[in-house]
């Protein structure tokens, strides 16, 4: 017979109070922003006193941080089931933006937490998020650098040659060898990250304004544009 104090009734009693702890954060950082996140909120809809959740977050910004990471990987889980079983890398670059879009409209607090304004008073530990922060821009590495053609060095056009020597010149190559790219690729990627994320962040947080009523429109010429930036 299992007691309380079973080490396995232990455990899953601690994973459902995390798994709790992490839902309610999620829904107060939809309902409230990033900034007004507060723990003693949060343990006050789990029917807990702030000092009970300090064995599983020590303040707001342990709260934060794992709010972050869970949103980085739920994002790379979801790029990775839309590239996978895409062969062309082409076609594997669309299912990543399409799915980074995708993603963005269905959490959009989660999307403002990690490519939104800075929360004030707020540092990321970068120990505890570097690895889930950059498996997004990675998995768009690997799409380009399976795309890139054999070409010569100096053969693309003169102001991507003036990015990627401007990259090689203030990149160590610590930065970019995980990446696994040459430093016109990474200028590619790079460019293409951005712009990716400027369409998306301007029609989330509507910035368009009176621009457009297609965005589906608008999105499909961006992702159009920036196939032909990363495989030319």
């Amino acid at each position: 017979m299992r007691t309380p104090d079973d080490p396995g009734v232990r455990a899953r009693k601690r994973a459902g109070i995390e798994a709790d702890l992490r839902e309610v954060g999620r829904r107060h950082l939809a309902e409230h922003g990033a900034a007004a996140l507060s723990l003693r909120a949060v343990a006050r809809d789990m029917g807990r006193t702030p000092s009970s959740l300090y064995r599983y977050v020590r303040n707001r910004d342990d709260l934060l941080t794992a709010l972050i990471v869970d949103a980085y990987d739920d994002l790379g889980d979801a790029l990775d089931a839309a590239v996978d079983g895409h062969s062309v890398p082409r076609k594997r670059f669309e299912a990543f933006a399409d799915a980074l879009r995708t993603w963005t409209i269905a959490h959009p607090s989660e999307y403002a937490l990690l490519y939104g304004s800075p929360v004030p008073g707020y540092h990321a530990p970068a120990d505890t998020t570097l690895r889930a922060g950059t498996r997004p821009i990675l998995a768009l590495g690997a799409i380009a650098a399976a795309g890139d053609p054999p070409d010569a060095p100096g053969t693309r056009p003169t102001r991507q040659r003036a990015a990627a020597s401007a990259l090689a010149a203030t990149a160590t190559s610590d930065e970019v060898a995980p990446l696994g790219l040459a430093p016109e690729t990474l200028a590619r990627v790079l460019s293409v990250w951005n712009l990716l994320l400027g369409s998306i962040s301007s029609e989330v947080f509507e910035q368009m304004g009176p621009i457009t009523d297609r965005p589906d429109d608008v999105w499909a010429g961006v992702v159009d544009l920036g196939g032909g930036l990363l495989f030319g």
